[in-house]
């Protein structure tokens, strides 16, 4: 394993910015994609959609030992959304000192849409609370990051400004966390520049394909090309149905997705980047991980949810068990 993974197993916490809110699905009935001022009819789901950041730590949460603390960074709004938030923030034991609530803005709130083969996207609201997440919100952190120096590790994820998550990933580099960097694909070109201060890179084949400016329908092709934009920086990129890659500096690898009976892809990524972390702070090289990482995939997408409640560590432990068998 490279040095830059290896310090991972001596973990004592993860700290990480990104967005807290919630959203509502709707399911397309024909896999045309949505076009400029088109008006379409969509049945409304009962399924659960979550910030990003919520997502990751909710799964690193039941994926990892109970007591290596998972520490949110952000905020929610004054509103009933907030504090139904924070409540399941809490029920599922991350730390919520650092999710402050802002009475000027609404909680973080997505519509996500879901076509027939379960891929999809969403729309989400730029004004909300997760919006004005900024450096004194970070600053705030300080005192864990300096109690656990070289022993954490530091997410920084979309939905929070980026001058947030580059103030975070200045705090990690300061005191010598893991740091892991995500993006959409729309602030690819800024959120470049916070790559020279990030261990590793999570994106999907958009995001890369945005990294990379090509628009190649290859995803094999835009890995590639992105591993070779940025050799020196450990990755793992997803591509739907066409399995993920992991670049750890020295060895592409490839990981199939496995077959599943599809609820819902919403998620589904960040589901695997949590699998990913858990299993590197388990102490697996990232081929592994990219491979565990999977299987937590593969799982979530079964729910309708953006977060599957079933998942735990002994839920994809039996998965693993089952597709070796």
């Amino acid at each position: 394993m490279v040095a830059g993974l290896r310090r991972l197993t001596a973990c004592e916490v993860v700290i990480g910015t990104g967005g807290i809110g919630s959203g509502v699905v709707f399911a397309l009935d024909s896999e045309h994609a949505i076009r400029r001022e088109e008006s379409r009819a969509a049945d409304l789901l009962d399924s659960r959609d979550y910030g990003k950041l919520h997502i990751v730590c909710h799964y690193l949460r039941t994926l990892l030992r109970p007591d290596l603390p998972v520490v949110p960074v952000g905020a929610v709004g004054a509103d009933e959304r907030g504090s139904a938030l924070l409540a399941e923030l809490r029920a599922v034991g991350l730390d919520a000192t650092h999710v402050r609530i802002d009475a000027s803005r609404p909680t973080l709130f997505a519509a996500c849409f879901v076509y027939p083969s379960g891929e999809g996207g969403n729309l989400t609201a730029r004004n909300s609370a997760s919006a004005s997440v900024g450096l004194a919100d970070i600053r705030v952190v300080s005192p864990v990051f300096r109690r656990h120096r070289g022993k954490g590790v530091a997410l920084a994820l979309p939905e929070v400004p980026l001058p947030a998550r580059s103030a975070l990933l200045d705090l990690a580099t300061e005191h010598g966390f893991f740091r892991v960097t995500s993006f959409v694909s729309g602030e690819a070109e800024e959120a470049e520049a916070l790559l020279p201060r990030t261990d590793l890179l999570a994106v999907n084949i958009d995001e890369a394909r945005a990294l990379v400016r090509s628009r190649h329908p290859d995803p094999a092709a835009i890995v590639t090309a992105a591993v070779d934009r940025h050799p020196g920086l450990n990755m793992v990129i997803t591509a739907g149905t066409s399995g993920s890659w992991a670049w750890d500096t020295e060895r592409l690898t490839h990981s199939p997705a496995h077959p599943a009976r599809v609820a819902s892809t919403a998620g589904a990524g960040d589901a695997y980047l949590a699998g990913v972390l858990a299993a590197l702070i388990q102490g697996r090289t990232l081929a592994d991980a990219a491979r565990y990482g999977a299987v937590v995939a593969m799982l979530k997408v079964t729910s309708p949810h953006t977060i599957n409640p079933d998942i735990t560590a002994e839920t994809v432990t039996t998965a693993l068990y089952r597709l070796r068998s």
